[in-house]
This record gives C-alpha cells, sequence and structure tokens, in this order.
C-alpha cells in the first residue's frame, strides 16, 4: 500500500525546521498561539454548549457527559496520529498531504474530497448557526427578526473578506473571540456550581436512565463539537517552526476541549434540574444557567458571544478549505487556478472565493426551502462529520506505513494507529444504526454521493496527478 517514491514534502525539511514547496504563502508568519486559535475556532468551542450538548442530551440524558469523555477519547487518539505525522510534513495540504504522499494517489484523493466537503459542510453548519443567534439576539433587542439570505449573505462575505485579505489578521481575530466567549460560558458554570453547593450529581455518575440505543447517535454529535481541532495543520507552511508548533497545538486543543466538554456537559444537564423545560428544548440553553446563577447579562453576552464565535468558525473554515484545495491544486486534483495565491496578501484567493460561494449557495438552498438555522446547523454538522472521520481513518492507517518508509517502525503505534481506524468506523456505524429519522437518514447517501462524483473527477484527472506525483518524486 505505499508509495516507494513518497514525496519529499513528508519526509524532508530545510534547516529552520519548515517545507517550502513554493505554494506562494507567506511562510512563518504566525505565533504558536495564532496557529492554536485556527484549530481553536474551527471547532468554535463556545457554540457547543449551547447547540450541540442540548442535541446530544435529547440522545443521551444523563449520560451526556460521559458520550463526551468517550468523545474525548477517540479525539486523542486520533491527535496522537495527526501529530505523529506533523512531526515529518508541514504542508497546507494537512491530512490530505498525510495520506496522499504515503497510500495510493486514489486513497489520497478520497481523503482530500472528504477533508474538503469537512470544512465546507462545517463552514456552511455554523453559517446556519450565526443566522439561528442573529435572530434570537435581534428578537430579543429590538423584537426584529433579519432577512434570511442578507443576513447569511453578510457572515460569509465578512469572512471571506478576512480569509482573503490577511491570514495572520484572521488568525489574531479567531483567538480572541474564542477567548471571550469561551471565558464567559465557564464564568457561567463556576457561578452555577457555586450556587448549587457543589453537589455530586449522582444520576449522572452512574448514567440513571441512559438509552444505550441513544449513544452511538450521540457519541456521532459529540464528535461534531471536535471536528476542526486539526485544522492547524493547513498552516502548515505558514506557520513558525511548524514541525514542533503544530504537533503541540493539535494535542493541546485536544485535551482542552474534552476537559471544557466534559464539565460544560455535566454542568449543563446539572443545572437544568428543577427547571420546568428540558435542556434539549431550550432555545438558549446557557442564557437560562446564567439566569439561575444569577448573573443574567452574562446570559445575554454569552449569546453574542456565540454568535461571534460561530463567525469566527465561517472564517477558520474557509482558511482551512481554501488551502486544502491549494494542496489539491497542486498534486493535479484541481485546475492550476486554485494553486495561486495573491501576489501581495500570500493567499489562495481562488479557493476563498469558491469556498464562500459554495457555503453561501447551500444555505440560502437550504433556506429558500424552509429550513431554520439551528436545522442547518444540526444537518450540515452532521454531513461534515462523514468527511472528518474518513481524512481521520485515512490519516491512522497511513501514519505506519509512513513511519516504516523512515525506519522509525513502532508495533505500539501500529497498534494505537489501527485501533483508532477501527473506533472512527465504530463513530460511523453509529451514525447509521440504529437507523436515523426524518432528514438525517439521507446524510450518508448525500456524502457517498458527493464521493462518488469526487473519485470520478479524480479519473479524469489521474493521469495529470500521476505525471506530477512522479515528477515530485524525482
Amino acid at each position: 500500500m505505499t508509495q516507494t517514491g513518497a514525496s519529499a514534502e513528508v519526509y524532508s525539511t530545510d534547516e529552520s525546521g519548515t517545507i517550502d514547496k513554493g505554494y506562494g504563502l507567506h511562510k512563518g508568519v504566525l505565533s504558536p498561539m495564532e496557529t492554536f486559535a485556527q484549530s481553536v475556532s474551527a471547532m468554535a468551542p463556545s457554540a457547543s454548549p449551547s447547540l450541540t450538548i442540548p442535541l446530544v442530551f435529547a440522545l443521551a440524558g444523563n449520560g451526556t457527559w460521559f458520550v463526551y469523555l468517550l468523545a474525548t477519547l477517540a479525539i486523542l487518539l486520533i491527535g496522537f496520529c495527526v501529530s505523529r505525522f506533523a512531526r515529518m510534513s508541514a504542508s497546507p495540504g494537512s491530512l490530505y498531504t498525510y495520506t496522499s504522499d504515503t497510500l495510493r494517489p486514489s486513497l489520497g484523493a478520497i481523503a482530500a474530497w472528504a477533508l474538503l466537503i469537512a470544512y465546507i459542510a462545517t463552514g456552511a453548519s455554523v453559517a446556519g448557526g450565526a443566522l439561528y443567534y442573529a435572530n434570537v439576539l435581534l428578537g430579543q433587542f429590538f423584537s426584529w427578526t433579519p432577512p434570511t439570505l442578507p443576513t447569511l449573505a453578510i457572515v460569509v462575505i465578512l469572512t471571506a473578506a478576512v480569509a482573503y485579505r490577511d491570514v495572520k489578521l484572521s488568525a489574531e481575530l479567531m483567538l480572541w473571540i474564542e477567548v471571550v466567549s469561551v471565558s464567559l460560558i465557564a464564568i457561567v458554570l463556576a457561578l452555577l456550581l457555586i450556587h448549587q453547593g457543589f453537589k455530586l450529581d449522582i444520576n449522572q455518575l452512574r448514567l440513571k436512565g441512559v438509552p444505550i440505543t441513544g449513544l452511538g447517535p450521540a457519541l456521532v454529535l459529540a464528535m461534531f463539537s471536535f471536528v476542526g481541532f486539526e485544522s492547524a495543520t493547513t498552516l502548515g507552511g505558514e506557520a513558525r517552526e511548524p514541525l514542533k508548533t503544530i504537533p503541540r497545538v493539535v494535542i493541546q486543543v485536544a485535551i482542552l476541549a474534552g476537559v471544557f466538554f466534559v464539565l460544560c456537559a455535566y454542568s449543563e444537564v446539572l443545572g437544568f434540574q428543577g427547571e420546568s423545560g428540558k435542556l434539549s428544548d431550550s432555545t438558549s440553553p446557557l442564557h437560562v444557567l446564567a439566569r439561575k446563577a444569577g448573573v443574567s447579562p452574562l446570559g445575554t453576552a454569552i449569546d453574542i458571544g456565540a454568535f461571534v464565535a460561530m463567525i469566527a468558525c465561517v472564517l477558520a473554515c474557509t482558511t482551512a478549505a481554501a488551502r486544502v484545495m491549494l494542496r489539491m491544486s497542486h498534486s493535479g486534483l484541481l485546475p492550476d487556478l486554485f494553486g495561486r495565491t495573491h501576489k501581495r496578501y500570500g493567499t489562495p484567493g481562488a479557493g476563498v472565493v469558491l469556498t464562500s460561494v459554495v457555503m453561501f449557495a447551500t444555505t440560502a438552498a437550504m433556506a429558500l426551502r424552509g429550513v431554520g438555522g439551528t436545522d442547518m446547523y444540526g444537518w450540515l454538522g452532521s454531513i461534515s462529520v462523514f468527511g472528518f472521520l474518513t481524512a481521520y481513518a485515512l490519516v491512522a492507517v497511513s501514519l505506519p506505513f509512513a513511519r516504516k518508509a523512515l525506519g522509525q517502525h513502532s508495533h505500539l503505534v501500529t497498534a494505537i494507529s489501527w485501533f483508532t481506524v477501527l473506533v472512527m468506523i465504530a463513530c460511523a456505524f453509529g451514525s447509521v444504526y440504529p437507523v436515523p429519522e426524518g432528514p438525517a437518514v439521507w446524510f450518508p447517501y448525500i456524502y457517498l454521493a458527493y464521493m462518488t462524483l469526487g473519485m470520478c473527477w479524480f479519473l479524469v484527472r489521474r493521469n495529470t496527478i500521476h505525471s506530477r506525483r512522479a515528477r515530485t518524486s524525482n
């Protein structure tokens, strides 16, 4: 399965420890903290307590915290595999590069198309979330609901402009948005626990009444809270000392996010005890908890933070998707247009534009059919998970072969890699069985149809891909 002429991009570095493959990106402009910001913003951790955790609770009940613990363990396995690769490779292709330079070109193409839909669908998903919170906030302050299509257009155009203009500015904005949002959530939950008297919730700890059949689908939803945690790898050419910085960022983000989500899940379930409404039915759960903790103004601040954080996530996904397209173009999988960068800004302009157009077109089409922001968030997020699971699994498959090519074979790494693959397969199976109800039953077919089209395009471009691969190997 390994390629004997593996690209030097994965296995060679220059004296500074970075890779320069002539992508046209601004090299070494991002500090470790700004690189960290890319992964944090692509996850949009401040959005999960408001939108994703209630969805997980609807399926797992008192087991919500446990589901997030399992998701954290799964993400740490993925993080282990990604970080090991990130020590060897620095490229805008991210997980696609790791796979394509190790396995067969066809498997590399699968990883590329999977990662692309993952980032674009996540960006469109949180654009729907931003629409929802725009309605909540403007309805609360002005009793006015903004028009849907102009709101979506503003979100997408704003993020596209920033992503097109300056990756460094993008990173700085994303970092501060998430720091403020997560801090506000932590303050509310801490005050809530103080108000509750720090008592242990025995029902949660004993998983009382947790439906076993709901754990699989709940785990997939919980995984959506983490997806994008690896997106710092798309900044390989732009981060300082990427072979050191990016592996650390991947693991740090996985651990910090896991702790945050588990604590949020436990605290939210605990905080809603005694409330007339359920956590799963609340339109703004943290607003309710802030009121219960005696700090209602913070609830409004958190809603504002969630809205801005979702815009930051759209920005992060646009940044990541455009760089994946840049690498796909350099490998021959996409036309050369997407392999060019702006002479002044050093950003892949064509990729940014196409990514933004697809995000807007998708959400606009759904809005015209009467789909609300929360449904956009849940539906498109579910589709994106299939892409991430595919890319994660292929990276885990690739790792042992890449290390063997370097003479660094390890039975432990191999065992962890293949166990990670099994976990990804289990997560994918949990998303389709038991057979979900409503629109969710069509999500796997939509994803498979997209991947089929992508592989048909691979066959069209196959000769170009092979010729460029051979040239690079030589």
